[in-house]
């Protein structure tokens, strides 16, 4: 059923002359007609209505009001019909940020399809690795990889976040190749600062290693280039090296071992509730986008 608004429930009360016949055509019940009424009421802070049980009578600012509100009615109407039309078609802004380099590797790629299909949107994408907050910031969609606890917003996730241990032919050359996740402990680690612990599952189950190197950096693609530059060994997510892997400058190691990872690739925005369709295409679309791609999500 369409949604009534006070202003309507009003007008129809007037021009039908009784509650128990405005509620027939809100589909409503005579109290809900009467709440809404109240509601109207309260919130301007004056009285539009006597009402007895066999009629319904203005008040001067009540005939003030149905005059001021058969004159913006329409707009009214026309405005949300027009929201409405919009959020089913989909089109208007889309605003949505993503960590730097997974927004440039794996996001841009998909967005001229994206909005190929959906014309009418037009898309604000903002990356960067700051957590910003995205009601603050006005985004309606956040991409985050980690894990997510947060029940203030709601979190869809979009795939794993699949991560490897490796290090390029020129660190290992000349040294002993680690088989167990304690031998990390003799090599030099390029540590993430956020991430100083490695946990591998193998024969043994899960296993928790402190790492150390000479070498710390906060931001992930300057360890990813560290590890190319041979400089020593990185846990990295395959989305990030799959290339480096595959055409040989890097090495996957401890190949008989998993890496334990809570984090995942997400999408969060504000409030399930009256979500637009630009939003939920969206998030529908990069999922399917990243589940095309399982070596490297799956």
């Amino acid at each position: 059923m369409k949604r009534i608004s006070d202003i309507d429930v009003f007008l129809l009360a007037v021009q039908l002359g009784s509650l128990s016949a405005a509620a027939r055509a809100c589909a409503l019940t005579p109290a809900a007609v009467s709440y809404r009424l109240s509601h109207l009421e309260d919130r301007l802070g004056t009285r539009l209505l006597h009402r007895t049980t066999r009629r319904l009578t203005l008040t001067q600012d009540g005939a003030e009001y149905l005059r001021q509100a058969e004159r913006v009615a329409p707009e009214l109407r026309q405005l949300e019909a027009t929201v409405s039309r919009r959020d089913t078609l989909p089109a208007g802004t889309l605003k949505v940020t993503a960590p730097a380099s997974f927004g440039r590797q794996h996001i841009a790629p998909a967005i001229p399809k994206f909005l190929a299909m959906y014309p009418m949107i037009r898309l604000n994408f903002v990356m960067t690795d700051e957590v910003l907050d995205i009601i603050d910031h006005g985004f309606d969609v956040a991409i985050r990889i980690a894990k997510l606890t947060d029940s203030q917003f709601i979190v869809r996730r979009l795939a794993n976040d699949k991560r490897v241990v490796c290090a390029s032919p020129q660190y290992l050359a000349g040294r002993e190749m680690p088989t167990v996740p304690s031998d990390l402990m003799m090599h030099n680690c390029l540590v993430l600062t956020q991430q100083p612990h490695w946990t591998l599952s193998g024969p043994k189950g899960k296993e928790r290693i402190h790492v150390k190197g000479n070498f710390e950096c906060n931001n992930g693609e300057v360890i990813r280039d560290a590890a190319l530059a041979g400089v020593g060994i990185a846990l990295k997510a395959t989305w990030d090296v799959a290339s480096a892997l595959a055409d040989g400058r890097l090495c996957r190691l401890l190949g008989n071992y998993s890496v334990v990872s809570e984090a995942a690739i997400c999408a969060i925005y504000p409030s399930r509730k009256n979500v637009p369709a630009k939003t939920t295409l969206f998030i529908s679309y990069l999922k399917d986008w990243l589940k095309a791609q399982p070596a490297l999500f799956s």
